[in-house]
């Protein structure tokens, strides 16, 4: 069984922000397999079903992103997986707008709610797959990261969004490993930081 998160705040208010692409990855991936997020478990909107010829369980945490490790380390336990069954998908200032990466474990790179789940689980060695949002030119990152894309950018993250649900069905299929061979070499670079 694999586990797959994606990142997010919870509520209408919050639905096209940057800060949910998570959630845009998870919802597409859940109506491309027909699953539903009909249930709560552990602090999360839940749909389980079979994908890519696994038993999975998709997963958006309710507890706003930076307390998304109290959800993510409480369904690890009660689906009874370790961290290696777990994907996460979320947003990156780091990348490039539109790019998508994968990644075997790491750091949190500043981001609080993967700071949240490495807290909680007690381990940075968990895939995840990062969505870039670009970074702001100036001004306040966390105004941006909450605020919605425009249209002209929500063009290009609904392709990422359609990428990201390839390359975690990839992952389901054929392994992490030729998921990032697969996936990383697409377009986009990390953004320079200043």
């Amino acid at each position: 069984m694999k586990l797959i998160v994606g990142l997010g705040n919870p509520g209408r208010d919050f639905a096209r922000h940057r800060h949910n692409v998570g959630f845009r990855c998870v919802n597409a991936f859940a109506r491309r397999h027909h699953l539903a997020f009909s249930r709560s478990q552990c602090r999360a909107r839940v749909a389980r079903g079979v994908a890519a010829g696994e038993e999975v369980v998709l997963a958006r945490p309710q507890t706003f992103m930076n307390l998304s490790g109290l959800a993510v380390a409480g369904l690890v336990k009660a689906l009874r997986i370790t961290p290696r069954d777990l994907l996460v998908i979320y947003d990156d200032l780091d990348l490039l707008l539109g790019t998508v990466r994968l990644r075997p474990g790491g750091s949190a790179g500043g981001h609080h709610g993967m700071e949240s789940i490495i807290a909680a689980l007690g381990s940075r060695d968990f895939p995840r797959l990062r969505v870039g949002i670009g970074r702001p030119s100036g001004g306040d990152v966390v105004s941006y990261v909450l605020d919605d894309f425009s249209s002209e950018e929500d063009k290009e993250v609904e392709k990422a969004v359609a990428t990201a649900v390839e390359a975690a069905e990839c992952y389901l299929e054929e392994g992490l490993e030729e998921a990032m061979n697969r996936f990383n070499r697409r377009r986009g670079d990390e953004v320079e930081k200043l």
